[in-house]
């Protein structure tokens, strides 16, 4: 039923912004679209998928000299294809919850640890995100009374998270703060959460290089997400200054990840068309919101082919559960 609603708000939005926007001119704008820099931004999202796997990779437990990783660089790259698929129809970005279950059997992990390793690899993306986007609003020109209430807002995320990955003690207090507020529903699935949390600060605080290689894998793969959006509006033919970019697209990023939408689908459309209003007319902004989509459904689509396989071990196990070696 929620994914039918979200489905539904989706489609509401992208209505409204279609029937505002000059269709015509808009296909327009891809029909007359550089032939040389569509492909190559669309083409960003192997090395970006590839760049993603090496750094799962990175999360496995250390290793003794000679001995192999684990986590194949191959099976690395089928789990996070996978998990985008399952991204586009569970909730919540589950399909990354699920990679868990899946790490869990390929590199012989405790539950717990595969957990905390996707949640530490979810926190670097976000941080990542908002790290940047604090950077573009500081050196945007255009500031005005909205882009500085954002500019407080993203800071303020960014402090909040880097609060909760470096002070083990706050994080316990903002989790069992909001523990205390959700229904007793809820609060199971809270405690597993704290759990995962405590584990991953212990994991990865105890090798601090690890950690800042992690750190800077994560921040220069958003860089490369910016750029690959910012390549998408010079295959549009529009012009965008490159700091401006990397103020306005995060934002516009920042909007999918509401859960009103499917995907993101229409809230983040909507921003692409706000932010960039000054830019460009609105229906380079629509296609802007179409090729930014297309940056989840493509690695979707190539996740497609490994789904079965991983329904399957997910049903092994919970059958017959694997037993595993727990982290040192």
């Amino acid at each position: 039923m929620k994914r039918a609603l979200s489905i539904g708000i989706s489609l509401l939005i992208l209505a409204a912004i279609y029937w505002k926007i000059d269709i015509v001119e808009m296909m327009r704008t891809f029909r007359d679209s550089d032939p040389l820099w569509m492909p190559v931004s669309l083409g960003m999202v192997v090395p970006l998928t590839m760049l993603t796997a090496w750094r799962l990779q990175q999360l496995m437990p250390s290793r003794e000299a000679g001995e192999p990783n684990p986590l194949s660089f191959a099976e690395a790259n089928r789990l996070i294809l996978a998990a985008s698929s399952l991204n586009m129809v569970l909730p919540s970005k589950m399909g990354d919850i699920a990679k868990s279950y899946f790490m869990r059997e390929k590199a012989q992990l405790s539950g717990s640890l595969s957990l905390s390793m996707v949640l530490f690899e979810k926190a670097c993306d976000m941080l990542s995100l908002l790290l940047w986007c604090a950077f573009g609003l500081l050196v945007y020109p255009q500031k005005d009374v909205l882009f500085w209430a954002m500019t407080v807002g993203v800071a303020g995320g960014l402090g909040l998270g880097l609060l909760l990955l470096g002070s083990q003690s706050f994080a316990l207090f903002f989790f069992r703060l909001g523990r205390s507020l959700l229904p007793k529903k809820f609060k199971p699935k809270f405690d597993t959460l704290i759990a995962a949390w405590q584990e991953m600060h212990g994991y990865f605080w105890r090798d601090r290089r690890q950690l800042l290689k992690i750190t800077l894998t994560s921040t220069f793969i958003w860089f490369l997400h910016l750029l690959q959006i910012w390549m998408f509006i010079l295959a549009l033919k529009a012009s965008v200054p490159f700091l401006a970019n990397l103020a306005l697209s995060p934002l516009a990023l920042l909007a999918g990840l509401l859960p009103l939408t499917f995907a993101g689908v229409g809230t983040r459309d909507a921003a692409f068309i706000l932010f960039y209003q000054s830019y460009f007319d609105d229906s380079t902004g629509a296609a802007l919101g179409l090729l930014a989509t297309a940056r989840y459904f493509l690695p979707a689509i190539g996740g497609l082919p490994f789904l079965g396989k991983y329904f399957s071990e997910m049903q092994r196990l919970r059958q017959k559960p694997v037993e595993v070696k727990e982290s040192a």
